[in-house]
């Protein structure tokens, strides 16, 4: 693989079940570059370990007064030179591929993943983690990868010099021999430690990263009540306890690379001490002598490249371990078992009643995809079996969730994405995502799944660019931009970008204006009002609208519910809201207690019905509907219940009218 193919068409399935065998993955898949970065190491250390040789023989060509000799050792060292540049130099320019290609496969998982799971990677993973994995992580990754094409051509010098210095010189070629893989491994008993604080400063650091990207991202709500101090604080106390780990982390790593000069110079001197008795008793010549020495001296540097792969190892053994765990993230609890939970529904009498729906038995997920590629594209009614809701095929449903972390689960299972078992979900941890005519959203392709349904969350983010690079997303081409701005008033914010754009461009089209990043110079009604066009402008056969209008007013709320209901008339669409402007102009309202549908019907029909509802919709809280419900019932009309409803419903008619 060459840095100019990338990116890769497939970075492939890797091997998440831990650190070592995600590494041991990455290599395996990089063998090729490994294999040739290796050899072109081979080349630069053995030609830069045979100096002592050539020196050697020159200095034995003094001793005896040989020009011939000397002029071939000159000849020799001049060869070694070209050889030791040449190796050099490609060395660094294969391992360095290496580095770049693995770093540029994990930054292809990762961002794989953050596509498939959407804004459910954030809420199983924290964010400070993902961002620390796709930059640091990705780069220590790299860095072993790079190394271990290093470490494998100074392995096999090291290994073959000891037994050309056994061979040559026997007498010092076994001390040589013996000692050097005593220098190798004497540093390994401070390996664990040197981890443990390395693992220490990154943990540390991860979450100094994930306090800095929570403060940036509430800036402006933290000037709002004066917290920017506290936070200040916050984070400088954590980068502070970054500070002393990392300090800790290098006083270990300085212990490591003073073994590693200290052992080998008492080598060098062991060596020179005995090879010099053994020179004045006339056992070896001079020039072995020095060859030996030469070549102890020359052995130095393959070792540096050990220190350097376990440095490299501790580092990246950790870094891989949380890259798997992100990566071993799934979409669905069932993905790879090859089963697709369906089930059949009996819309025509549950538009006005509860949703009862049969659950067929499983089919094989395979068979199923297949048959469903084959006849088109998933539509029909959604049906969460979780909660019980179902949003009829082509209508306007209204869902009403008193908690809303249980409404944010229920549209990630709507959406596709299977139900964890939290808070609210009773007993179903484990079971399917939703089901959208009868096939369950977490059983068939991604692609498939996203182009049937689009998941609109309550914190939607706004990308950098201009307007036109915004609404330019893929699309069934039957809703136009236009008809989409002006189905989410964005009137006022196209006014707004026109004059911005304008006095930064002198060009007045809103469409070119420019959006800064996350939309931060929007205000949240603007962002939320354009985040809803980008969504209407897809067409998707069913859209998911987690409070598309709580950061406008009423008058706007009103006619964007107007609005939306008429540009997606035939389409079917869910919105989570308790507006009950919005309610209002569903076509059907669910209501869901405890994670259970607990009441299907018109907005008017569960106010005279639900109380439960009620207080939802109304803000009402328990004590006043006690006193309420306590006075109606023993007042001079005595309808109770009917009373409060018909004061309920005339006084949301009000509000109606009056935001009409």
């Amino acid at each position: 693989m060459h840095i100019r193919d990338l990116p890769y068409p497939d970075p492939g399935r890797p091997d998440v079940r831990s650190g070592p065998r995600f590494l041991f993955w990455l290599g395996r898949n990089q063998l090729g570059g490994q294999v040739k970065a290796a050899l072109w190491g081979l080349v630069h250390m053995a030609a830069l370990v045979s100096f002592p040789l050539a020196i050697g023989f020159g200095v034995q060509a003094v001793v005896d007064r040989s020009g011939s000799r000397l002029a071939m050792a000159g000849a020799l060292m001049v060869g070694l030179t070209v050889l030791t540049a040449l190796g050099d130099a490609m060395l660094h320019r294969a391992a360095v591929t290496n580095w770049i290609t693995a770093a540029a496969r994990v930054q292809q998982l990762l961002a794989r993943k953050a596509v498939e799971l959407g804004s459910a990677l954030t809420r199983k993973v924290a964010a400070g983690e993902v961002v620390a994995v796709s930059t640091g992580d990705v780069e220590k990754i790299g860095w072993f990868v790079e190394a271990l094409s290093r470490f494998t051509a100074a392995a096999i010098t090291t290994v073959a010099l000891c037994v050309a210095l056994v061979l040559y010189q026997p007498a010092l070629g076994v001390v040589v021999a013996v000692g050097v893989p005593a220098l190798a491994l004497a540093v390994l008993p401070l390996l664990p430690r040197a981890a443990r604080r390395a693992d220490d400063q990154r943990e540390k650091a991860g979450r100094a990263t994930e306090l800095a990207s929570d403060t940036v991202a509430g800036l402006r709500v933290l000037r709002g009540i004066g917290g920017e101090e506290l936070f200040l604080g916050r984070y400088r106390n954590a980068s502070q306890e970054v500070r002393v780990a990392a300090v800790r982390s290098a006083r270990m790593w300085a212990l490591i690379a003073a073994v590693q000069v200290a052992l080998p110079g008492l080598l060098l001197i062991g060596v020179v001490w005995y090879g010099t008795s053994l020179a004045r008793e006339g056992r070896i010549e001079v020039g072995e002598l020095v060859t030996v020495y030469s070549a102890v001296t020359f052995l130095l540097f393959p070792l540096r490249h050990f220190e350097e792969i376990a440095m490299a190892y501790s580092f990246s053994r950790p870094s891989a371990r949380r890259a798997a765990r992100v990566l071993a993230l799934r979409r669905s609890s069932a993905d790879g078992e090859g089963t697709a939970t369906v089930a059949t529904a009996d819309t025509a009498a549950s538009v006005d009643t509860a949703a009862s729906v049969d659950t067929a038995a499983s089919v094989d997920g395979g068979e199923r995809a297949e048959a469903r590629e084959a006849t088109g594209p998933l539509s029909g009614d959604l049906y969460d079996p979780v909660s019980g809701m179902l949003a009829p095929s082509g209508l306007l449903t209204a869902v009403v969730c008193g908690d809303p972390d249980a409404a944010g689960r229920l549209a990630d299972r709507l959406g596709g994405h299977p139900a964890d078992g939290g808070p609210g979900d009773g007993d179903h941890g484990g079971a399917p995502s939703a089901l959208l005519g009868g096939v369950a959203l977490d059983e068939v392709a991604l692609a498939s799944a996203r182009t049937a349904v689009l998941v609109q969350d309550k914190d939607p983010v706004l990308l950098s660019g201009t307007l036109a690079q915004l609404l330019d997303v893929p699309r069934s081409g039957k809703v136009s931009a236009e008809k989409a701005l002006e189905a989410a008033q964005c009137g006022d914010v196209l006014e707004a970008l026109a004059q911005a754009s304008a006095a930064d461009e002198g060009d007045a089209d809103p469409m070119r204006a420019r959006i800064t990043e996350r939309g931060r110079s929007l205000s949240g009604g603007q962002r939320q009002r354009l985040a809803l066009a980008r969504s209407l402008v897809t067409d998707p056969e069913v859209l998911v609208l987690d409070e598309p209008t709580s950061a406008v007013d009423s008058h706007t709320e009103a006619r964007i519910a107007d609005g939306v209901r008429r540009l997606r008339t035939g389409r079917t669409t869910i919105v989570f809201t308790s507006s009950p402007l919005v309610l209002d102009r569903a076509d059907r309202v669910v209501f869901v207690a405890d994670g259970e549908a607990a009441g299907v019907g018109t907005h008017r029909e569960l106010l005279g019905t639900d109380p439960a509802y009620r207080a939802v919709v109304t803000r009402e809280t328990d004590g006043e509907s006690a006193a309420r419900s306590a006075g109606r019932s023993t007042g001079p009309t005595g309808h109770g219940l009917a009373d409060i409803a018909r004061e309920d419903i005339g006084r949301i008619e009000e509000q109606i009218e009056e935001s009409a």
